[in-house]
């Protein structure tokens, strides 16, 4: 698994490559990963899945610590390009309803600007 990270305006783009899994994670993990972003005052982050395979309970759990920590620094997190079988485990578990899903970066980055729906994040 590789995570790479960019910057477009304000909001911080992590690509997550390969398997997304405990087997192969590396640190820093994605949550850590997301954490020194926050200590630099980041608060608006996209998880872009294109490149990403297999998705196991860590790697949800990365995901889920990932929004606790932005979302009690009042941030959002988006995910786009979610692969079907993740989407799936998303939508069963109701993970959908807390992450904003997009299928585009460009959805997802321009729903950024937009003020956030009552009830949501």
């Amino acid at each position: 698994m590789t995570i790479t990270s960019k910057l477009t305006g304000e909001i911080v783009v992590f690509d997550i490559q390969g398997e997304f899994s405990r087997v192969t994670a590396e640190a820093p993990t994605l949550s850590e990963l997301v954490k020194s972003q926050l200590g630099q005052g980041k608060r608006r982050i996209l998880f872009d899945f294109e490149a990403t395979g297999f998705v196991d309970s860590f790697g949800i759990s990365e995901m889920l610590a990932s929004y606790i920590s932005i979302h009690d620094l009042g941030g959002a997190l988006k995910l786009c390009r979610v692969p079907p079988k993740l989407l799936l485990t998303l939508k069963v578990t109701g993970i959908e309803k807390v992450l904003p899903i997009y299928p585009t970066p460009e959805a997802a980055l321009a729903a950024f600007a937009l003020p956030p729906s009552p009830g949501a994040e």
